[in-house]
């Protein structure tokens, strides 16, 4: 077997997987926008269902709109936060006032 012969044989299989890897993570970049969009509505639906309905956190997600399957919810009691995520992608917290309701935690 010749050494290019060789070396495309070795490196076929690694470049599919990296080239799968490339495209999932543009694919993500360009979604952003939307899902930032999405885990923000998410955060304010869940704050209003946890503590203005007092319903538990996971009773919420039925409150979701089709496609929202994949934001994750996280509830801090203490400071009656709640934060919806994309993992490893976005996140947004709201935080209940009881003057002013669901309100947007600032950004990092």
């Amino acid at each position: 077997m010749k050494a290019s012969r060789r070396t495309l044989v070795i490196l076929t299989p690694l470049a599919i997987p990296l080239a799968a890897a490339l495209a999932i993570a543009v694919y993500a970049h360009s979604q952003k926008p939307k899902l930032e969009l999405g885990v923000g509505y998410g955060a304010r639906v869940a704050c209003g269902c946890r503590y203005i309905e007092k319903r538990p956190l996971a009773s919420c997600y039925k409150d979701f709109e089709p496609g929202m399957e994949v934001i994750r919810l996280r509830d801090d009691p203490k400071r009656r936060t709640v934060t919806a995520s994309v993992p490893l992608l976005v996140s947004r917290s709201v935080r209940f006032d009881p003057e002013l309701g669901c309100q947007p935690e600032p950004l990092k």
